[in-house]
């Protein structure tokens, strides 16, 4: 095993590896786990190549969204973008189509010709290039302007987003009492990261899940940004999440590779029994907030007297 992290407790940022024989297939998948902000960003990619620019054919098989869907039918789609977990597709008249997956909302996209719709189908797109196919969203709804903007104002800073400023997110993070484990969730506080991204900068931080915001220093704030802002990115370039440090890969370790429905290589993320990577202590997990929490006891140390006491 690798030597422990330093005396900071933390895991510099690193690029993550992409498994070498994994095909980046960007226009033919189906998502079907609930995304984390980098697979939003790969959807708005996804359908600015396959409809940006062009007219699209809006339809609502299901019926739910017909409404909207005659309203947008035959427009050109200006711009496709994201924004944490959230796709906004922007159209020539300035209506603005909104979807947020959620828990259940499901994505599937493919090359044209579509086939015919099967299931719950709440909105299709087609052109001459493709199709999408969206069933079960938390939302779909078409915004004006207005809005879209107010919706945005209850965001947090997304780390995918160029130029963007984590400094909101330090100040609300910083005067708070709650874990930060529970405030990495927020999407008020950061935009787009998930319960894996919240694991796996936790652990390589070398942060206790659950020291209060407010006993956050600056310097662990900066080094989750970075590696929130790092990680995301290659997340959005290889189309999963993987954490873990060159020398901790399975072909550097000479281990299995991880078999898992959200695929990638993590330090402690649904890993709870198994040794730790690095320390080889027990990878422990336990409910917080209604969410499966993923942490390394000996390398995120809780501080003394700080925070809730942990199961």
């Amino acid at each position: 095993m690798s030597e422990s992290p330093g005396p900071a407790g933390a895991l510099p940022p690193v690029a993550a590896r992409r498994r070498p024989d994994r095909e980046d297939r960007r226009d033919r998948y189906a998502l079907r786990a609930m995304p984390e902000g980098h697979t939003v960003r790969r959807l708005a990619d996804t359908h600015q190549r396959m409809f940006g620019g062009r007219p699209v054919r809006v339809e609502s098989p299901q019926g739910r969204f017909a409404g909207g869907a005659g309203l947008l039918d035959g427009r050109v789609l200006a711009q496709a973008e994201a924004y944490g977990k959230h796709l906004l597709l922007r159209f020539d008249d300035e209506r603005v189509l909104h979807v947020h997956l959620g828990i259940y909302g499901k994505y599937q996209l493919g090359p044209a010709p579509a086939p015919e719709p099967t299931g719950a189908v709440r909105l299709r797109l087609t052109s001459d290039t493709g199709y999408a196919d969206l069933r079960g969203p938390n939302a779909c709804e078409l915004l004006e302007p207005g809005e879209v903007k107010a919706l945005l104002d209850r965001l947090g800073p997304d780390p995918l987003r160029p130029g963007a400023d984590p400094e909101p997110a330090w100040r609300r993070i910083g005067r708070s009492r709650t874990s930060v484990a529970q405030l990495l969730m927020d999407q008020a506080v950061v935009a787009g990261p998930g319960n894996i991204y919240r694991a796996e900068v936790l652990f390589r931080a070398g942060v206790d899940p659950y020291l209060p915001g407010r006993d956050l220093t600056r310097a662990q704030w900066e080094l989750i940004w970075s590696d929130l802002v790092e990680l995301m990115a290659d997340g959005v370039r290889a189309g999963r999440i993987d954490t873990v440090r060159p020398e901790h890969t399975p072909e550097a370790m000479g281990r299995p590779p991880r078999v898992d429905e959200h695929g990638g290589e993590v330090y402690v993320y649904r890993r709870a029994g198994q040794l730790c990577l690095v320390c080889e202590a027990e990878v422990r997990t336990a409910r917080l907030a209604a969410r499966n929490l993923f942490w390394c006891p000996r390398c995120q140390p809780r501080r003394d007297g700080s925070g809730p006491r942990r199961p």
